[in-house]
């Protein structure tokens, strides 16, 4: 049995925690997890993957916990998210790894294999498909589909708004992430708020303990303003990647989603076009499972994930 170690390396001009485990000659596997989550969202992964024999590297992705939170909007633009990895890749002397990535790192991750078409020997990405630069930025078209109606990426774009609400009460904002999903889906005016008329339930969703609250309470305790600065950089990020246009995710790629993700709903589009850019694509939707997919449905994805891994070595 392995216990994650937590460790704090030097990158990229920030301090980036990092829970390892697993032997240490084994295979690495980076797992990137998304908003609003932790290193801990992939608390039934970790276990399975060094029984298979895999070496596990789990970072506190940068805004998030222990690793540091910079103050300006422009930190956390997608390059240099990428960065803070490939940097972490370097210091402990990375050649070839797997990259999986839930959400946000899944976002991260599709771009590692596009930058480290060598380094990024296999691919898994969970909840958030892939399918090329898009012809301008994805903010301007959300603008333009939106003006009269809530949505929460646009909600998140005013520094101190989001937080205002979020912060306030950090235990009840996650309880209700996890457990009320459809408000990602909800109509109502562009003036309202995340939550309104959102009725925090009584008890946490089966995959998440008191205990592992309490991990995921420890990550937030500053608030949620580094986190929510991953989404204003939208334009950013599409002015930083062109020199991105056009290429293909040539590794093998594994793609999970679940059948009631709302982002099955936003990203319609992306997932029909996603096999004209990764063409070694294997795809599944997994039943009865919304977004947290990794422990609504861990068996499952464990299945499925460590099948991939064996088939494509890294």
């Amino acid at each position: 049995m392995y216990t994650p170690e937590q460790q704090t390396i030097q990158v990229n001009g920030i301090q980036l925690s990092l829970h390892i485990t697993g032997p240490e000659c084994g295979p690495p596997v980076w797992l990137l997890h998304g908003f609003p989550e932790c290193w801990h969202s992939w608390r039934e992964q970790i276990p399975a993957l060094v029984a298979a024999g895999y070496r596990v590297f789990a970072p506190q992705m940068r805004g998030y916990g222990r690793s540091s939170a910079p103050a300006g909007i422009a930190d956390y633009d997608l390059l240099t998210l990428c960065a803070d990895i490939q940097a972490g890749m370097d210091f402990f002397g990375h050649r070839q790894v797997s990259m999986v990535g839930h959400d946000w790192g899944a976002v991260v991750a599709w771009h590692l294999a596009l930058l480290e078409p060598a380094r990024v020997a296999a691919l898994v990405t969970m909840s958030v498909p892939f399918a090329g630069r898009a012809r301008r930025p994805v903010i301007e078209i959300m603008r333009e589909l939106n003006a009269d109606r809530f949505n929460y990426i646009l909600y998140f774009q005013e520094p101190g708004v989001a937080e205002k609400e979020l912060d306030a009460d950090v235990e009840r904002t996650l309880r209700l992430f996890m457990q009320d999903q459809d408000v990602f889906l909800q109509k109502k005016p562009a003036t309202a708020k995340l939550f309104d008329d959102v009725v925090q339930p009584a008890a946490l969703p089966h995959w998440c303990s008191q205990q592992d609250l309490q991990i995921y309470l420890q990550t937030f305790a500053e608030g949620f303003r580094g986190p929510l600065n991953w989404y204003r950089n939208f334009e950013r990020n599409w002015q930083r990647t062109e020199f991105l246009a056009g290429r293909k995710v040539l590794q093998p790629t594994l793609f999970l989603i679940g059948d009631r993700d709302p982002v099955g709903v936003f990203e319609a589009h992306t997932l029909k076009r996603m096999p004209e850019v990764v063409p070694r694509l294997e795809s599944h939707v997994l039943a009865d499972c919304g977004h947290w997919i990794q422990v609504e449905q861990a068996q499952q994805v464990n299945t499925l994930l460590l099948d991939f891994l064996m088939r494509t070595p890294s």
